[in-house]
């Protein structure tokens, strides 16, 4: 710096960084005019607090002979010390006009004003840095050394020592910004005792806009770090409490009067908004008079109501409710006590461990009480629901019955009615803890519900209401915690008295729900009205059911305690109950200890069916000990433990009260539901093997063999592999369900064409089938035996048949003589005759003399309307015959002489014999010729059946005018015959 040069040129040179305290004394000193150093002053801005403050001090230090000036000025026109209007306005006059004569005068004063403005910010700057926090120097302290406590108080003195101001905004910044920014800032950050500062030292600036630095607040933040910045309120002047305004200087500046600003703005030389009274930023709530009261409610719960929404921090929101309550801010209590509960909700009850519910404050203002109830008790715990209910739940209930009375709307019941909601709609793991803590025996105080009657119906709801089928324990537990009465009745008022429960019961189902069940709720309804009487007998009931509901439990099939009431005398569902109980028993091997668990189940069977001491009947009331008996027989057999069951009958039968003729029913019921279900027709294996095997557990009888060889009947008939009509091997229940069970033998022989050469074989599966001392039966069989032998060509075996069947016939007519009329012979004797007809007309059969002897036989067995017919066809085969006898003797005769001239000749040559031979001309047969032919054929043999089909075939009668008999069935239904094989014979509609 050139020393010999002029101040002002030297000052002016320096820029703002580089100027020293020397500088302040030595250059900008010794300049003479107070105007410029006091302008100077006011320009330089530094960040160097003492530097700053030689500045101002110089600064302020020029101004003072203005001031001396100006206030000597006011004074020498007398009006300097009058308070009234006509002296301020004088002292303003003249101050203007002086003003106006010696601007210089006017332009310190300004600069005065704000010299000193400055200067109380400067102060103010030296206390914020004081509160604010220390800066983090990082790399001072080695982290390793951090928590050193030998080194602790050393770092601490050292740092105290040597720590630099230090503020997140500069001096130079600080001194000329926006005061009541840099308030929402330090709000912003959570500086409260570098903003404390400024309200104290700047009150009159920032007190009007109070409300918008405390907007500024982060929500998070706890209202204890920042209480003496919130709003309070004055009862004795009804409002806003206002705030004392601190002051740097104890005595008045002069320039600082209202006379002397408002002069100094005529003249443009200060402007309203200076340094210290900054500009309101638009968006800040501007409030220059105290609020009231009502005014001042409403920003707390504005405010509780925005943590609450944003951050969910309950106890920032219940603080800032206690700190505006302990400033004297009144209508808080509500919403405190909102605030309290919901905290409850949050901190105090029970949680999931994955914690996932979610509450806000506003959800749970939505919710109505019993939502709350129900949320309080989301997720408690059976070791947990009593002390919830008595330290949450129970403080809520009289928050609200004080609410009702408050509002003068008293509701004594509320407390109990939410409660009892509660109760009833709980599981019943919770309900058992419920009732454990209201028991009798306790102390009224302590107990949850207190009075008996009303416990009672809960118990009784809640259990009949819920739809656990294996709870029973749980369910004893809460029976052993109700009230026991001593209500005398005779026994038949005590049956009287349950029979009307029972009928109201499901008289209410049907009213009220209209289904057969209903919830606790509902059945709270159903039970609210009873008396004690009437409960007490309800409570006998209850008894009765679950020990019921034990024993079926321990089998298995225990249904919901309500099945009990809705079902007391419906014979149907009880059955029905029962066989799903011994059904359900058939898993494990057979056993002593199998042995031994199937008698327990027939004593508890027969045990549900008893009436109790109590008059009670058992669930099994409605089935008689006989039905239960039988219905446990018959599921023993249903699971195949066929030793079992014939120990039963052997070495238990007085446990079974049904009668021995019984037992032959139950076993062959168990075997046809066994081959029913079955897959497979071999008797071998599988469920027909268990329909075989059920059949020997009684003793021998007629019926048991039947069923036995119709067993092994459908297991040969499978073994035949015969197609049902889907094209897929018939299955056992076909076989049964067929109604005429000859179509099945007919079934066998078309599917297996050597069948007809086993006749025992058929003929015993016949039998086996049911048709054993049928004749009918029997003869239809070997007709169809027959039949078949015919459509393999093997005649002689179709005639050893018929004859077989004549025999058969022919002994039938013998054994009744003055049978004729009786349709068994006459339908035997038409299906024999037909048989023999059918044969003995056949042209490819070239035994003349057996077809004549059947034919004969066909004369004598048909009846007199068809002898003409058979006669026919008798004669005609005798006229062949008798030609062909002529005709072969002829050519023996023939033969003979040939022979003779043949030797007399000496003899021809074999090209000569070979040339006089004949052979006729036989046309060549192609395939449709072939089938044509036997069409024809077939409509030969067929044509003359003189009987009619039972099953509803139109009779085919020959006619006497026709050689041939080809009038007696056209070529359509040759054919069908043809196609269906031996149905003519049984009847079959097809």
């Amino acid at each position: 710096m050139d020393h010999s040069a002029d101040p002002h040129t030297r000052w002016t040179s320096l820029d703002d960084a580089h100027i020293q305290h020397k500088d302040v004394q030595e250059t900008l000193g010794l300049i003479e005019d107070d105007l410029w150093v006091a302008a100077a002053c006011a320009d330089r801005l530094v960040d160097d607090v003492n530097l700053q403050r030689s500045l101002l001090d110089l600064g302020i230090q020029r101004t003072n002979k203005a001031v001396e000036r100006s206030k000597q000025a006011q004074i020498t026109e007398g009006t300097a010390g009058t308070g009234d209007d006509s002296g301020h306005t004088s002292a303003q006059n003249t101050l203007r006009t002086y003003f106006q004569r010696v601007p210089t005068d006017a332009k310190l004063c300004y600069l005065r004003v704000l010299l000193l403005e400055r200067l109380d910010r400067l102060n103010t700057f030296v206390e914020v840095c004081k509160s604010l926090p220390a800066r983090d120097d990082g790399d001072e302290i080695d982290a390793e050394w951090e928590d050193d406590p030998w080194g602790a108080e050393e770092v601490a003195s050292s740092t105290s020592q040597h720590r630099p101001i230090d503020s997140p905004i500069p001096l130079s910044e600080f001194l000329v910004d926006d005061l009541l920014e840099i308030a929402c800032f330090f709000a912003t950050q959570e500086y409260f005792d570098a903003l404390r500062t400024l309200f104290d030292y700047h009150t009159s600036s920032i007190w009007p806009s109070r409300f918008a630095l405390l907007d500024h607040v982060p929500l998070h933040a706890h209202p204890v770090d920042f209480r003496d910045l919130l709003p309070a309120y004055n009862p004795d002047a009804e409002a806003e409490s206002s705030r004392e305004d601190k002051q740097w200087r104890a005595d008045a500046e002069w320039v600082f009067r209202p006379d002397v600003r408002s002069v100094l703005h005529i003249l443009d030389f200060i402007e309203e908004t200076s340094v210290d009274n900054p500009s309101t930023p638009s968006h800040a709530r501007i409030h220059s008079q105290p609020l009231s009261l009502l005014e001042l409610v409403d920003w707390y719960k504005d405010r509780v109501m925005r943590v609450m929404t944003s951050t969910g921090l309950v106890d920032v929101a219940l603080a800032t409710i206690q700190h505006g309550t302990a400033l004297a801010v009144t209508g808080l209590d509500e919403l405190a006590e909102e605030l309290s509960l919901f905290s409850r909700l949050i901190y105090d009850t029970t949680q999931s461990e994955e914690f996932d519910d979610e509450w806000t404050f506003s959800q749970w203002q939505r919710l109505l009480p019993g939502e709350i109830v129900s949320a309080y008790l989301s997720h408690t715990t059976s070791a947990n629901v009593a002390q919830d209910i008595r330290h949450i739940v129970m403080p809520y209930l009289f928050v609200l019955e004080s609410r009702a009375e408050r509002a003068r709307k008293p509701d004594s019941e509320l407390p109990t009615r939410l409660l009892y909601q509660y109760v009833l709609s709980s599981p019943l793991h919770i309900l058992a803890p419920i009732m454990e803590a209201s028991k009798p025996t306790l102390p009224a105080a302590q107990r949850l519900i207190r009075n008996d009657e009303d416990m009672v119906r809960l118990a009784l709801a809640s259990l009949y209401g819920s739809e656990s089928r294996g709870a029973w324990p749980t369910m004893s537990q809460v029976f052993e915690c109700l009230p026991a009465w001593d209500v005398t009745s005779e026994g038949d008022d005590k049956h009287d008295e349950a029979e009307a429960m029972f009928t109201s019961f499901k008289s209410f189902l049907t009213l009220s729900t209209g289904s057969a069940a209903c919830s606790s709720a509902d059945l709270y309804i159903f039970f609210r009205p009873l008396p004690i009487s009437s409960l007490s007998r309800a409570l006998d009931v209850l008894d009765v059911h679950l020990e019921a509901g034990e024993i079926l439990g321990r089998w298995g099939v225990s249904p919901p305690l309500q099945w009990f009431l809705h079902h007391y005398n419906d014979d149907v569902e009880q059955r029905s109950l029962a066989n799903k109980l011994v059904r359900r028993q058939g898993s494990s091997r057979a056993d002593d200890k199998d042995q031994h668990k199937w008698e327990s189940v027939l004593v508890d069977m027969l045990k549900l069916t008893e009436t109790s001491e109590s008059g009670i009947r058992g669930v099994f009331g409605s089935l008689s000990p006989r039905e239960v008996s039988s219905i446990f027989f018959a599921g023993l057999l249903s699971t195949g433990k066929f030793d079992i069951a014939r120990h039963f009958l052997v070495y238990q039968r007085s446990r079974l009260a049904f009668e021995d003729d019984a037992v032959e029913d139950l076993c062959l019921n168990a075997s046809r539901e066994f081959y029913d279900n079955s897959s497979s027709g071999n008797y071998k294996f599988g469920d027909m093997k268990l329909a075989y095997d059920c059949l020997r557990v009684p003793n021998t009888s007629e019926r048991l063999v039947a069923e036995r060889e119709f067993i092994e009947a459908t297991s040969r008939l499978c073994s035949f592999n015969i197609l049902s009509r889907s094209g897929l091997p018939i299955t056992p229940i076909e076989i049964r369900l067929t109604k005429d069970r000859l179509l099945l033998i007919s079934r066998v022989l078309s599917s297996n064409p050597d069948s007809y050469r086993h006749v025992d074989v058929i003929l015993e599966l016949l039998w086996k089938l049911g048709f054993r001392g049928d004749v009918v039966a029997e003869v239809k069989t070997l007709a169809m035996l027959a039949d078949t032998a015919l459509q393999a060509e093997d005649f002689e075996r179709a005639r050893e048949l018929n004859e077989r069947m004549v025999q058969t016939v022919l002994n039938l007519r013998a054994a009744d003589p003055s049978g004729a009329e009786d349709p068994v012979v006459q339908q035997a004797s038409e299906v024999c005759w037909v048989a023999c007809f059918q044969l003995g007309r056949q042209p490819e059969f070239d035994d003349s003399d057996a077809k004549l002897a059947l034919l004969g036989r066909a004369l004598e067995l048909c009846p007199p309307d068809k002898l003409h017919d058979v006669l026919l066809s008798w004669r005609r085969l005798e006229k062949e015959d008798v030609e062909t006898r002529r005709d072969r003797l002829a050519s023996r005769t023939s033969t003979a002489r040939t022979r003779k001239a043949s030797a007399l000749n000496g003899g021809l040559s074999l090209q000569e014999r070979l040339r006089n031979i004949q052979i006729p001309s036989t046309p060549l047969i192609n395939a449709e010729d072939a089938v044509d032919l036997a069409s024809r054929t077939f409509s030969r043999v067929a044509s003359n059946f003189p009987f009619s089909v039972t099953g509803g075939r139109h009779a085919a009668t020959p006619s006497s005018s026709s050689s041939d008999y080809q009038g007696a069935f056209d070529q359509a239904q040759a054919s069908r015959m043809l196609q269906k094989g031996m149905g003519w014979l049984l009847g079959a509609d097809e």
